[in-house]
């Protein structure tokens, strides 16, 4: 028996905005213990028996952001592999999971299992988790597409509900009202949907060819479109942006688990939330006496019941209460903790006005390292750039800026036109526009430096690339 999780690591986490970014979306956010959601999954999946790969669905953005966090927590498991399927776009789950069967049918054959895992979610009782697995595991094998159901303890709005006896689902049931919620619970027969799977890939598709076939049959012909690559201990398959254009965007549930007779679910009780709100996350955190969830460098005067977080500066709250208040280096917010759920209406609003800040922060994860906006001006920007060992920005020119480079640490390889040259640390170079050039940080520790940009255009766009190790040309 194979069992592949295969984490789903998408959507833009608008209801947790400012920490959550279009390019750095609600997996990527760091919980107190140092780990992010993604990571989290990432090792809930890798920790169950037989596994012999794990996985990820993802944005192609983010593919570099995504291997960096499972480098960084695989110390117990380094013979294990990861492969990939990168999006040009997100398509919905439906999508994705056809996908992610097809992969694991033609790689592992139509046998092997993929355990289905958002991104997203946390599930605190890892023991429950396994133990759900294993009862999920023989009806997956008896060609059953089996979901997870958690146990409600609480009338919750915000999630859509399964009626079930024992292992079989009666139906599924969209979000409720309040006072459906309240029947729900009263009743005993009702689980909220976790969006967790575990099927065998040839299940599945033979589902899929049933409900959906059309869904099926564009993602095997972008599939068949796509390129791979390969990498250290690393599979990668980036799907065709014009071929995945013509597949349609579905839920899974719409597409086949509401559809199909081959449903089971597998009820359990796994210390699960799906970190749907600032409310939610602010659960995570022990109140004072006050009722306050503090995060960061935080004075309080007669303030009660409120999650504030701040990592970068200090907040300083008198006389409020009921509040959120999240603090970022560019972007502030402050809601009223009854109406977090209406935060996405602020991303939805800077995203259609263009505005940076529904998109990036101010530290911005690239394949070689990151680059943080220190200072940004109609004429002139500030950057710092931190490079790792081994790593280079691709070669490269820009048409409307000249920069000025001082390395303040480690040693910088550079390209600057014609020539090649060294600068150390406490030295600097300029790269007029129009010159072709390239960092590299030789070294073995990471090469900090600082960027002072000007020019008449300073756009992330301005940029014609000419050679680069990531694929970006």
């Amino acid at each position: 028996m194979k069992l592949i999780p295969t984490i789903l690591c998408g959507g833009a986490g608008s209801r947790l905005w400012p920490v959550s970014r279009e390019l750095h979306p609600k997996p990527f956010i760091r919980l107190a213990d140092g780990h992010s959601l993604l990571q989290k999954a990432w090792l809930r999946g890798a920790a169950l028996p037989e596994v012999a790969e794990v996985l990820t669905v993802t944005n192609r953005e983010l593919f570099f952001k995504t291997e960096d966090d499972y480098r960084a927590v695989a110390g117990g498991h380094q013979g294990l592999a990861n492969s990939y399927i990168l999006e040009p776009f997100g398509r919905n789950t439906a999508p994705a999971i056809a996908a992610a069967a097809l992969h694991v049918a033609a790689t592992h054959g139509p046998d092997a299992l993929l355990l289905v895992l958002a991104a997203d979610h946390l599930i605190s009782d890892q023991a429950a988790f396994a133990a759900a697995v294993a009862q999920a595991i023989p009806l997956a094998q008896s060609g059953r597409l089996v979901t997870f159901g958690i146990e409600p303890h609480a009338p919750e709005t915000g999630f859509g509900y399964i009626e079930a006896q024992g292992n079989t689902v009666l139906r599924f049931v969209e979000k409720p009202s309040l006072e459906k919620a309240r029947e729900y619970l009263a009743t005993g027969r009702y689980l909220w949907n976790s969006g967790m799977f575990c099927f065998s890939a040839g299940s599945m598709i033979a589902e899929m060819e049933l409900h959906c076939p059309q869904i099926l049959a564009a993602t095997r012909a972008c599939l068949a479109a796509s390129r791979s690559a390969t990498g250290k201990n690393f599979t990668q398959c980036e799907l065709d942006a014009a071929a995945f254009e013509q597949v349609a965007d579905d839920s899974i549930d719409y597409a086949v688990m509401e559809k199909s007779a081959r449903v089971s679910v597998v009820p359990c009780n796994i210390g699960w939330s799906d970190i749907g709100s600032w409310n939610a996350l602010g659960e995570l955190i022990a109140p004072d006496a006050d009722g306050n969830r503090i995060d960061g460098d935080v004075r309080l005067h007669d303030v009660n019941d409120c999650f504030i977080q701040s990592n970068e500066r200090l907040v300083g709250a008198v006389g409020v209460s009921n509040l959120i208040i999240v603090d970022t280096p560019d972007a502030l917010l402050v809601a009223d903790r009854s109406r977090v759920q209406d935060v996405k209406h602020l991303y939805v609003s800077l995203k259609s006005e263009g505005h940076d800040v529904h998109k990036l922060h101010r530290t911005v994860h690239r394949p070689w390292g990151t680059y943080t906006v220190l200072e940004d001006s109609t004429r002139f920007k500030i950057k710092r750039i931190e490079v790792k060992p081994g790593a280079s920005l691709s070669l490269q020119m820009h048409h409307h800026r000249s920069e000025h480079w001082i390395v303040v640490s480690g040693m910088a390889k550079v390209v600057n036109g014609d020539r090649e040259l060294f600068v150390s640390t406490n030295e600097s170079t300029y790269i007029p526009a129009g010159h072709k050039h390239r960092l590299e940080n030789p070294g073995v520790l990471d090469l900090v430096m600082i960027e002072v940009q000007s020019g008449d255009y300073l756009g992330e766009d301005d940029i014609v690339r000419f050679q680069d190790n990531y694929g970006r040309v």
